[in-house]
Formats: C-alpha cells, structure tokens, sequence
C-alpha cells in the first residue's frame, strides 16, 4: 500500500516545487529525476503484483474523505472563478451545481458510509500504472525542451509560465494514479474532476481567444460527464448502500436491475471523458494546447481514464443490456465516423485527434460488449494506442518546431529532412494499421469477439472504419517515403529531452509488440480470469509469437543503416528533360516548365466534418438519451 501512496503523492509534492522553480537548469533537473523515480516506481509496482486478481488494501481516513469533498468543492469554485471571469455562464451554473451536489452528498449521505478497503489493484490497475508512470513521465521531460522552443517563440516580454505548466502536467500524474487505484468512488471521483480542470487549465495555456473557447468547451463537456459520476454516486450510497467500487461490481453482476440507472450514469461519464460522440469536439479543440499536453492528456491519461472506467464496468454490461447497447452503439458508432472524418484531415494533430477518438469508440464497443474475449482486446487497444499515439504526437510536435508547419502535405522529403525522426513516426504509424504489429492483432481479436457474440452492426462499422483507417494511415505514410531530393538536415538542433521521450516509447512500442504474448499471460489474461473466470485470448499462442517474431524483423529493418552518412544519392529522375533536379522542375511535352509534385486526396464533399459530424452527434445523443429514459423506468421502486 506504501508504493500506491508514494505514486499519489509523490506527484503532489513534485507540482509544488516546480511551482515555484524558475532556473531552467533546475528545473530540468527536477523533472528528470522525478520521472525516473515515478517511472520506476511504477514499474516496480507491475513486477510486485504481476498476475495479481483484485488486491484491495485496509485504508479508512475521514479526513481524506473530507479533504476529497474539498478538493471537488476547490475544483468546482476554480471553474467558477475562470466562468465569471470570461462570462461563461453554462460554466458557472455547471460548477454551482457540482458544489451543491458534492456538499449535500458528503454530509447528508456519504458520512454513514464507510470504505474499509479503500485502495486496491488488480492488473488492469497494473497495465494503466505503467501507462501513466513510463509513457506519463516520459512525455514531461519531452516537454522541457519542448517547451524552451515554445517559449522562444512567445512575444517578447510575455510571462514565462512554464512553472504552473509543468506543475500541472505532474498533478495530472497524481490524479490519474488516485482515479486508478481508489476503490472508494469518492476518491475516484476526486482524481476525476481533477483531470478535468487540469485539462481546461492546459488548454488554455496560451490564454488566446481560441484557446480559452476550446478550454471552456472541454470543461462543459467533461462536467456534464462529472455530474453523471456524481449522479451515480448518490444512487449507489441510497440505493445500494455502498461507495465500494468492488461491492457495486459485485452487486450489479448478481443483480443488474438494481444498478441500470448508476451503471449508465457512470457510462455517460466515461463516455464525456473518453471523448466519444457527441462529446468528440471538446479533444479536437484541445489541440491547440502544446504538443506535450495532447501527448498526455489527450492520448495516454486523460481520455484512458474514461475506457478505463468502462472496461471495469464491463462484467456488468455483460448482464445489462440498456447500460450494454448505449455503449456499443456510441463506441462503434464513434470510432466507424470518426475513421471516416480522419480522411479529409490534412492537419497531422487533427489526424490523431481523430484517430484517437475512433479507436476510442472501438476500445468503449468492446468495453460494451463486456465479453472475456473482447475484455482482453480492449486491454491491448489501451496499451497499444497509448504508446503509438504518445509517439506520434511527440513526432509531430518535434517535427512542427523544425520544418515549421504540422501539414502532413509539408512533410515531403522529411525523410532526409529529420531521418531519424521520419522513422520514429513511421514505427508510430505502422504500429497503429498494420501486421503485425499490436494494434491490428488486438483489432482482429476484436473482430473475432464480435464474430462469436453475433454483433452484425458492430462487425460492419469495423469493416468500415478500418478500412478508412487504412486510408488515412496510407497517405501519411506515403508522404513520408517520398525522399527524393537533397534537403537540409534540420534535426541536428532537436533537444536531447525530446529523443529521450521519443527514443523511449520507439522502445516501448517495438518491445510492447515483441513480448505480446507474455504480456497476454503475465498481465491481460489474469484479470480476465479473475473478472470472469475464464480465459480470453481468442487468438492462438503460436500466431502472437509469429506476429511479435515479424514486428522485430520489421523494427530491425526500419532502422538498419540509421546514422551512416556514407551513402551515395543518385540524381532525381523526372521521367522527363530536367530543368532544376533541386527543386523538382523538369521541361513538359509543351516546352514548358513543371514541378513534380505529390498530393494527397482529401475527399472532403464525401468525408468532411459537416457532412458526417451532425449525422453522429445526433445519432449518438439519442442512443444515450433513450437508454437514460429505459433506466429511468426499469429504476426500482421509481413508479
């Protein structure tokens, strides 16, 4: 239990002293070690209790149980203060309503009510640890030279406010671990709302006009998802007379009717935080914060805290259908239109962002499908997407410091322009559509888990979507091979902080994909045999290790020669009479003048945001609107 402490607070303290840090040589310093220790520490904890079934830890503090309430009172009144402060209204009603709602719970129902065992883990607890310490750590000390560009290309006299950045990235540390690890659902709460305002905080970092619109459009969403949380609170202390998040587990597998209406309302809030449709719009607007803050937040911690929280609930879907189809629905629904959407991006953030959210909906459809068999593709989903799209956002940002835009179509010749880091983006890539590496084995396990539980609907969006995922993926990894030309090497200036990150999760993906079937028996399959008492691999030992077999071979060949400087460079060939082979002009059949250029098509009349984005948001916010309304009357004792 000291080592889950130590992952909460050491976090805290951290943010405190960074607080008020403002050498940047200390800083670095700071932030480095304390990765190292959390990363670490993190992995010290999976090696302890690898394999471990649910563990929970005898841990009862009132004072922590009013210091939580506080901290949801705090985060609220903070919401409040910036709601006045920029008039928005919805804001401050929203935050009010949290207030109340956090006060009168606390003191008119959850003081009666203990937690003994208010921490635990079992090793989906394991597998998030790991995301949130390695890949959480390593983007904050991607961010120190990062963000020593960032602030190089701020206006002359601006404020220097790297302090309250890096304080927040490590609170936002602290509280995933709190979201994670607490089987009290107060606490859990807590580390919930604390996300959520570190999130608005970050976004509007640069405090412009379209920063502050797209913060508050985050904080409206994701407190709408909070007073869902909330809600189920209330139910779950009068209905069922526990905040033990195992005991509702428990009560809602043997008895579903009693838990339909807390368990949608705790979907709705994993719904709101993993970003799904309607609530899609408040990620893409978190890209205009720094590249760091999308990498953590919006790729492995954030939004991982919402399918995290729906892959728990997962045994309960699987007795409860109203709660089971809002979340299949949305999550294919989701992840088909948003692959579909990514096509006509030619911005390379809004890509992720896309791509996020849409594997996103397929990691929320397994979660609602609530199956062993897709229980265990969601877990490889989770990890698998957060160490590929950690790297790619890291690629990107790196890659928009030094040639000057995030344009996928400004990305031509990248390969001789940033060698090594054109490939680190092209491991990402690869990792995310392609055999044989995680991503596309956990979507064929998906695949197979629709299969054999007859999801027709869901096995077509899947058709569907990753076929635009392939699409998407292609053109970017097209405009990357294209090398031709003799640009100059402008990657000799990226910080070291930054290959240190980079080089980390390259790493971590290519041995994440190498040891899939040991994490598949030490890791995934435990928990599903604890959750369901069955096994849930449904791919055979023997094609994982093929598969892992591949992916180093493919790792090996993508890096061979890297560094060798040596090699001759044949002259561009036009296919024509050349006028200028530096700039690509060669003589056309008319006697004039050409550029060999390469394009991408878009196809934004057939998958442009404003012919598809309506379509899902209204599609997605009836499903959950009459799944509210059949909970609502199948309540117990309601009518």
């Amino acid at each position: 239990m000291a080592l889950l402490g130590f992952l909460i607070l050491f976090p805290l303290v951290v943010a405190a002293v960074l607080l008020v840090v403002r050498n940047n040589r200390a800083r670095s310093a700071i932030v480095g070690a304390s990765a190292l220790v959390i990363g670490l520490a993190s992995i010290w904890l999976v090696a302890t209790y690898l394999g471990a079934p649910w563990v929970t830890f005898d841990f009862e503090s009132p004072l922590i149980d009013y210091a939580s309430t506080a901290v949801s009172v705090l985060v609220a009144a903070a919401i409040l203060y910036y709601g006045i402060r920029y008039k928005n209204v919805l804001a401050c009603v929203l935050a009010v309503i949290q207030v109340v709602g956090s006060l009168v719970f606390e003191f008119g129902f959850a003081h009666s009510i203990d937690v003994t065992e208010a921490l635990y883990l079992d090793s989906l607890s394991l597998l998030m640890a790991f995301i949130i310490g390695v890949i959480g750590s390593g983007i904050c000390v991607y961010a120190l030279g990062y963000m020593e560009d960032f602030q190089a290309h701020e206006p002359e006299g601006a404020k220097d406010r790297r302090p309250v950045f890096f304080a927040l990235m490590f609170v936002f540390l602290s509280a995933m671990f709190l979201i994670v690890f607490s089987n009290n659902m107060v606490w859990m709460f807590t580390g919930w709302e604390v996300t959520t305002v570190c999130s608005f905080l970050l976004i509007a970092y640069t405090r412009t006009e379209e920063a502050i619109k797209n913060a508050f459009r985050q904080i409206i969403m994701n407190l709408l998802g909070g007073l869902g949380f909330l809600a189920a609170l209330y139910l779950s202390a009068i209905q069922l007379g526990t905040l033990s998040f195992l005991e509702f587990l428990q009560i809602g597998v043997q008895n579903p009717a009693l838990v339909v209406l807390p368990v949608c309302a705790l979907a709705f809030a994993g719904l709101t935080k993993a970003a799904q449709m309607p609530f899609h719009t408040w990620l893409l607007g978190a890209m205009v914060a720094p590249t760091p803050t999308s990498a953590l937040l919006h790729s492995s911690t954030m939004v991982k805290a919402g399918v995290f929280l729906l892959v728990k609930l997962a045994p309960v879907f699987l007795v409860c259908p109203v709660p089971s189809v809002m979340v299949v629905l949305v999550g294919g629904i989701t992840f088909a239109l948003c692959s579909f959407m990514a096509i006509s991006q030619s911005n390379a953030k809004r890509v992720l962002a896309y791509s996020t959210i849409a594997n996103l909906g397929l990691i929320t459809a397994c979660a609602g499908v609530g199956t062993p068999e897709a229980v265990w593709a969601a877990a490889f989903l989770i990890l698998f997407h957060a160490i590929a799209k950690s790297l790619l956002f890291l690629c990107v940002g790196t890659a928009e410091h030094h040639i000057g835009s995030r344009d996928i179509e400004d990305m031509d010749l990248l390969f001789d322009r940033m060698p090594r880091l054109a490939r680190f983006m092209m491991l990402g890539i690869l990792c995310m559509f392609i055999a044989p590496f995680g991503m596309l084995v956990a979507k064929w396990a998906t695949l197979v888990s629709f299969v054999d539980t007859g999801q027709v609907a869901l096995i077509l969006l899947l058709a569907f979507g990753s076929a635009a995922t392939f699409m998407f993926w292609a053109k970017w990894l097209g405009k990357l091979s294209g090398i031709a030309g003799r640009p100059e090497n402008v990657e000799v200036t990226v910080h070291k902080s930054e290959w240190t990150a980079i080089v980390i999760m390259a790493v971590l993906v290519v041995v994440g994909c190498v040891c899939l079937p040991i994490i598949s028996q030490l890791v995934v399959e435990p928990y599903v045999y604890s959750v369901f008492g069955v096994l849930g691999q449904d791919i055979a030992s023997t094609n994982l290790w093929i598969a892992s077999i591949a992916a180093a071979l493919i790792a090996i060949v993508l890096f061979a020669g890297l560094g060798r400087g040596k090699a001759k460079k044949a002259e561009v060939y036009l296919a024509g009479v050349s006028a200028d082979n530096e700039a690509r002009v060669y003589r056309n059949s008319l006697s004039g003048e050409s550029a060999a250029t390469s394009r991408n098509m878009y196809l934004d009349g057939i998958f442009g945001e404003k012919r598809i984005n309506p379509v899902g948001t209204v599609a997605c916010a009836l499903v959950i609107i009459v799944a509210f309304g059949f909970s609502a009357v199948t309540l117990p004792g309601l009518f």
